[in-house]
């Protein structure tokens, strides 16, 4: 195992979004355990630790940091082996990060992906959403969000988002929805949320991963980004 972890590239997607929830004179940093078959890891920052013993579908809490330029690596979890870096990578005051360790083991596809994330209120009434590609064995897709169990009709809501990828937030009313993924150009469902409340002022980012074991059924993962 130790070889595919070291041969694993590491890819940087990474904006930032100015939050007026963020002081200025700091960053926030989450990051998530997204491989469906990596072990526990610890994620280290300038050579220094500041998460540990993060297992699959675990993420972290914003945690505050100065604005610097950091790198960030990830290690298997009690070891010094370092399985993703993401090289140089500026954070800036005011701004909220998410950091994804995506892919899997067994098919040398980790790789480490950084987001911007808008943690600022949407308002009374309304909720702030995301879509996040991580089912590496997944193909491109297309996003539907709907009523729970209405037909697919009309265009997707995001069309053909390719893995890696964060979408943009979309801002929509505050209410119960079923998200669903399909292979880019058709109605074949491959990720379901089933009923998928959303409630008022909260703004969330939606994970898909790929399965635990092979066969299995994709997993949806929810990050509460506010509120």
């Amino acid at each position: 195992m130790k070889s595919l972890l070291l041969s694993a590239a590491a890819t940087l997607l990474c904006a930032s979004f100015a939050s007026a929830q963020v002081p200025s004179n700091v960053a926030w940093v989450r990051v998530v355990h997204a491989s469906s078959d990596a072990p526990a890891v610890d994620v280290l920052a300038n050579g220094n630790l500041v998460f540990q013993g993060i297992r699959y579908k675990g993420f972290t809490e914003y945690v505050p940091v100065p604005p610097a330029t950091y790198d960030f690596s990830v290690n298997v979890s009690g070891t010094t082996t370092t399985v993703l870096r993401s090289g140089a990578t500026m954070l800036r005051g005011g701004s909220a990060y998410t950091f994804f360790a995506f892919g899997r083991v067994s098919a040398g596809t980790l790789q480490l992906m950084g987001s911007g994330d808008e943690v600022d209120a949407p308002g009374m009434g309304m909720a702030k959403i995301r879509v996040v590609h991580g089912a590496s064995t997944a193909p491109n897709v297309d996003i539907y969000a709907t009523t729970p169990y209405a037909p697919l009709m009309g265009a997707p809501a995001l069309a053909n988002v390719p893995f890696p990828l964060a979408s943009h937030y979309l801002t929509i009313p505050a209410g119960v929805y079923q998200a669903r993924a399909t292979a880019a150009g058709t109605r074949t469902v491959a990720i379901d949320s089933g009923r998928f409340p959303l409630m008022g002022n909260t703004a969330r980012t939606v994970v898909a991963l790929d399965p635990p074991r092979a066969g299995g059924e994709f997993e949806l993962l929810i990050l509460p980004d506010f509120n």
